[in-house]
């Protein structure tokens, strides 16, 4: 029986490398600083999460504070608690004090956008 896992090897590796040097160097030219590639990473891991992506979803809809989102999303307080810290923390949302109630919004429209293209996507 013949061994087709040396086959598919053969396949996925180029046997020489740079073979398109005009590709590789406007790539190059145009690639991210490193720190802002992990930056993206990192904004994508967040969003990630189902839970943070209902509550991105709410938010992306109307802004709301703690008590609203747990009623919707029919989620214990400390938990919603929980995942907008995280939320916040990668300036995904903000929130501003109106007395005693704190309401959460998308920190700016890319997020929107953000969350909009990816249902899209997942809608197609």
């Amino acid at each position: 029986m013949k061994d087709d896992s040396s086959d598919a090897a053969r396949v996925e590796t180029c046997a020489v490398k740079g073979i398109h040097p005009e590709v590789i160097h406007r790539v190059r030219d145009r690639m991210p600083e490193a720190v802002h590639v992990y930056e993206l990473a990192d904004l994508f891991k967040i969003l990630g999460d189902s839970t943070r992506m209902g509550i991105l979803w709410a938010l992306s809809e109307a802004e709301m504070c703690v008590c609203d989102l747990c009623a919707l999303l029919q989620m214990k307080q400390p938990a919603v608690s929980h995942q907008l810290r995280n939320l916040k923390q990668g300036r995904i949302v903000k929130a501003r004090r109106e007395g005693k109630v704190v309401y959460y919004s998308l920190d700016d429209e890319h997020i929107r956008k953000l969350i909009n293209l990816g249902m899209e996507h997942v809608r197609e």
